[in-house]
């Protein structure tokens, strides 16, 4: 499970935890909807879209980005996301803020000065380890919080105070109960620290009689599966992909998922010739040289039931460059 799913789990559940971020906890939340679209052309995929029900112009959306690493190009990468955006759906509100949840700010890149104004006017920053003040009047935020924090200890303790206040907090008026808060604490836990036992989980939060709870039982089968396919090749290597639409570079993806340099260039290969790139366009993005490239996406392309006049369109390389990767006697009687 990815921390960004966790935000999207929280703030579809209860987007009043969004607004509390932002301070401004008097917003009507059932005015809004949350959602993650995608958009085309290349396919981007927003952490979460908070959108109002109805069509008025002077409603807000807002576009929510999570940032626990840093990400070279973040924010053309999120521009480019949000005007993709208004092309594709034509949303017909005037005023929009695109919010970036940072870990801290060590996670945070510097916006290109041809950004300056837009980020100004448009973009919010928060940053979870200076919302203090917030979390302290908030249940919601404080639950954010728990996301941010490395340390086991203090995440217990933390967990704790954030169940107590919720026992001690009227449900009423959108405020979470003691129910929802253990069950939004242990989601957070179990995602930290996957291999906990109900006794342990139980001692963390200082809770009794966990076994019997929905979202243990859920989410402990849920979780642990995940580690367990994300320990197999396969699995890693679908993620590929998905890295790569984050802007991870081959080496970044090679170190974090533990493989083979040829295997994630492969998977990479595959992923942006699904995208529609050239070879030129392939070799660039991960910096490798276009002879490098060619072979693998020919015969990639090839093994998918592509013709040669195919594969030479969408690869841009001529017919003879093709039969040189399928006929290597051609290419070493050329060489003679």
């Amino acid at each position: 499970m990815q921390v960004d799913v966790l935000f999207y789990q929280l703030f579809q559940s209860f987007p009043a935890i969004f607004f509390d971020l932002l301070g401004q906890p008097d917003v009507n939340v059932s005015n809004y909807e949350f959602t993650s679209p995608e958009v085309k052309q290349p396919t981007f995929r927003f952490d979460g879209v908070l959108k109002p029900k109805s069509n008025s112009p002077d409603d807000i959306l807002y576009f929510i980005e999570v940032q626990f690493q840093k990400r070279a190009k973040f924010y053309t990468r999120l521009f480019a996301e949000i005007n993709l955006y208004f092309n594709q759906y034509d949303p017909p509100y005037e005023d929009w803020y695109a919010v970036v949840i940072f870990k801290n700010r060590n996670t945070e890149v510097m916006a290109p000065l041809r950004y300056q104004e837009v980020m100004e006017r448009r973009v919010i920053q928060i940053y979870l380890d200076e919302i203090e003040s917030l979390a302290q009047r908030s249940i919601g935020v404080g639950l954010v919080q728990l996301l941010a924090v490395t340390s086991k200890r203090k995440l217990g303790e933390r967990a704790q105070e954030l169940i107590e206040r919720a026992s001690q907090t009227p449900s009423a008026g959108g405020a979470l109960s003691r129910e929802q808060a253990i069950e939004l604490v242990q989601t957070i836990v179990l995602y930290r620290f996957p291999n906990l036992s109900r006794e342990e989980l139980e001692a963390m939060l200082g809770l009794a009689d966990l076994k019997n709870t929905k979202v243990y039982q859920e989410l402990q089968q849920e979780v642990r599966a995940e580690a367990l396919q994300e320990g197999e090749l396969k699995a890693k290597v679908e993620l590929v992909s998905r890295m790569l639409s984050r802007d991870f570079g081959v080496q970044e993806i090679v170190e974090i998922l533990d493989l083979r340099t040829d295997t994630v260039v492969d998977a990479a290969i595959a992923a942006l010739l699904k995208a529609k790139l050239n070879a030129k366009q392939i070799a660039k993005r991960l910096e490798l040289e276009v002879s490098q490239v060619t072979p693998k996406a020919v015969r990639l392309l090839l093994s998918e039931g592509k013709s040669e006049a195919q594969v030479v369109q969408q690869i841009g390389i001529t017919l003879a460059a093709v039969r040189r990767v399928t006929q290597p006697k051609l290419q070493k009687a050329e060489e003679n």
